[in-house]
């Protein structure tokens, strides 16, 4: 699926694995988040995932021009999980809108893990 933004002189098309890269890179910057997950389905174990895997614990979904986004994250021990997703959906929404222009409809956030940070 690729989201669509048009105007007088043309046409910007852009693939939602860009908006997935994007958007996972912002959440890694988020207070609370450790790292985006990755689930393994055979064992049911969540990894952490290294700066250059960060679209494999996002889905994007673009329907009628409007974008959801779910994140598998793993966060901080001792952190506000509620203030840590408001933290993420303020700072991704906004970003997202600001960088293709397309609304952010829903913003999904499941946690996979809980670390320890020295």
């Amino acid at each position: 699926m690729k989201g669509h933004i048009s105007n007088p002189i043309g046409q910007v098309t852009i693939d939602t694995d860009v908006i997935a890269k994007y958007a996972g890179s912002m959440a890694v910057e988020c207070f609370g988040i450790v790292g985006m997950a990755s689930v393994s389905m055979k064992d049911g174990l969540a990894y952490l995932l290294g700066r250059d895997s960060l679209t494999k614990g996002v889905s994007v979904t673009l329907q009628d021009n409007k974008l959801s986004i779910d994140f598998h994250v793993i966060v901080s021990y001792g952190v506000s999980i509620q203030a840590v997703y408001r933290n993420l959906c303020d700072t991704v929404k906004y970003r997202i809108e600001e960088l293709t222009g397309i609304p952010v409809e829903k913003i999904n956030m499941y946690v996979e893990g809980v670390r320890v940070i020295d």
